[in-house]
Formats: structure tokens, C-alpha cells, sequence
């Protein structure tokens, strides 16, 4: 059966991808954000996960406006990226995992999620950003089973809907026949506003109280409805539903190994959140 490894929360904000382009890891306003990956680098070079399942949001790259789905499961033999206007060079391209995909898009189905299948998907910053902070050469470790959520067209899932769903995304995965391990990565936040009245916002102890909680109190975050999470955490903000996910994925007994947090990085709180599987 697969084993789950862990989990690995990150932000994703696109100014990532262009500093990495451009090799200013070292500069001294990226240093305090790469600095904090080397631990995390050392953690996936042990565990060698097999296949990473990933939490994210698209920003209008795979999905618009027009159509946008709540929950989207990526079916696809390879996933690329492409120009999504911010000057972020493309990366070399995903390898997927289609029969772990597609166990995974039935489970849910069966557990009355209503699930769009993508057996093409375009992946943005929110999977190529993380992906390549895990693995600095591009030299992909890991197959990837992406898991999309809307975070930007209202109504928005609840967190208590995404806890539901990682917790379901969890037991289909432990229950696929194959041998693999596996990461589940949550892509987003932490707190940010992009724009209106509280553009620049961005709320520090709301974000170490959420870090803090998944790990001794996981489903905190649930007892907020969605206005009341923009209302603490941002607009964009509320893409915390990712890490939330991502936890709720794990199961119980799951316990922090590494985080960091650091402020600003183009008007966002980052942080970074590994957390190891429970027995």
C-alpha cells in the first residue's frame, strides 16, 4: 500500500519563480526566504517521496473566471507551465501519475465529492514555484497528482470542506495498491491582500497562530467561515485552505518537524511548514 510521508506547506507568490531565474537566492532581501529551504531540501533527499500530491489554487493559468471549479484532480501523463504574464521562465515539465489520479478522483467521487477531472492541465506558479524550491536543479524527484481549489471565484469551499477533502485525498491514498511514498504539498499563502482598501495587509499573528495550530490543534482553522478567514489572513489569504488540507491529509498523530516564517516577500507572509506523518 502507498505510505504518506509527510506533508510540506509553502508559500508560492511569483516573485519566487523570478528570483530563481534570475540567481538572486543570495540578494539580501531573498536570503531570509531561501535560507529556510536547505533543511527542507536534507528532509526529501532521506525520505525519497516517490510521488508528491498536490493542494494548490490556479490564478487563471488552467482555469478562469468563466469556469472554475471547487475541487479539480489533475488525470494527466505530464503537466506543464507556461507564460502567465509575471516573467517567469517555464520549467521543465511534471511527470504525472494517471493511475494514481484516477484512484484518487474515484475514492472521492465515492465519498460524494463532486470532482472536475482534468486529463490536460496547465500548471502555474502555485505548483512550479514549491516544486522547484524542493528541488533547486529541476531535476524533478517526484511524479505529481495535483489537487486544485478555488480560492479566487466566490463561493469559495470551506475550510471545514477542504479539511474534509485532505482527510478524504488521505485515506484514498493509503488505500491505493501501489508501493509509493508519498508527499502531500500545500501550496499558498500565508496572509496577503493584493489589492482594495487593505492592500499590503498582512496579519503576523494570525499566520504563527495557524502554523502553530496544525500541529497541536489541526482543525482550528475550521471554526472560521470564509469572511471571517479574508477578514484575518487577506483576499489571497484565505489560500491557507492548502496547508489546511495538506494536514488533514496526514491524519492523526502527525508532528512538526521544521517551519519557518518570514515578512514581507512581495507584500506576503511566507512560511514554510514540515510536518512527518503519524504512525
Amino acid at each position: 500500500m502507498a505510505r504518506i510521508i509527510g506533508s510540506l506547506s509553502t508559500s508560492h507568490v511569483p516573485a519566487i519563480g523570478r528570483a530563481v531565474a534570475q540567481g538572486l537566492q543570495d540578494d539580501d532581501y531573498w536570503r531570509p526566504f531561501f535560507q529556510a529551504w536547505p533543511p527542507v531540501q536534507r528532509w526529501l533527499a532521506e525520505e525519497k517521496p516517490d510521488v508528491a500530491v498536490v493542494f494548490y489554487n490556479d490564478h487563471g493559468l488552467n482555469f478562469f473566471l468563466d469556469k472554475m471549479p471547487t475541487f479539480a484532480v489533475g488525470a494527466a501523463a505530464e503537466y506543464r507551465n507556461a507564460d502567465e504574464g509575471w516573467g517567469i521562465p517555464q520549467v521543465p515539465p511534471f511527470q504525472g501519475h494517471p493511475a494514481l489520479s484516477w484512484h484518487l478522483i474515484e475514492q472521492l467521487v465515492a465519498e460524494d465529492f463532486d470532482i472536475t477531472s482534468c486529463q490536460e492541465m496547465l500548471v502555474d506558479h502555485a505548483v512550479t514555484n514549491p516544486l522547484q524550491l524542493m528541488y533547486p536543479s529541476q531535476q524533478w524527484g517526484v511524479k505529481i497528482v495535483p489537487v486544485c481549489i478555488n480560492t479566487v471565484q466566490f463561493p469559495l469551499p470551506s475550510a471545514k470542506r477542504c479539511w474534509a477533502l485532505g482527510e478524504a485525498v488521505g485515506r484514498a491514498i493509503r488505500s491505493w495498491g501501489g508501493d509509493e511514498k508519498v508527499v502531500v504539498l500545500g501550496s499558498g499563502g500565508l496572509s496577503h491582500q493584493l489589492d482594495g482598501e487593505r492592500a499590503g495587509f498582512i496579519n503576523r499573528d494570525f499566520d504563527l497562530a495557524f502554523i502553530d495550530s496544525l500541529a497541536n490543534d489541526p482543525q482550528w482553522a475550521t471554526r472560521f467561515n470564509t469572511h471571517q478567514l479574508v477578514e484575518k489572513a487577506g483576499t489571497q489569504g484565505v489560500e491557507l485552505l492548502m496547508w489546511l488540507a495538506a494536514r488533514a491529509a496526514l491524519g492523526g498523530g502527525a508532528q512538526k518537524l521544521y517551519s519557518s516564517y518570514h515578512i514581507p516577500i512581495s507584500n506576503t507572509a511566507s512560511g514554510v511548514l514540515v510536518m512527518g506523518a503519524g504512525c
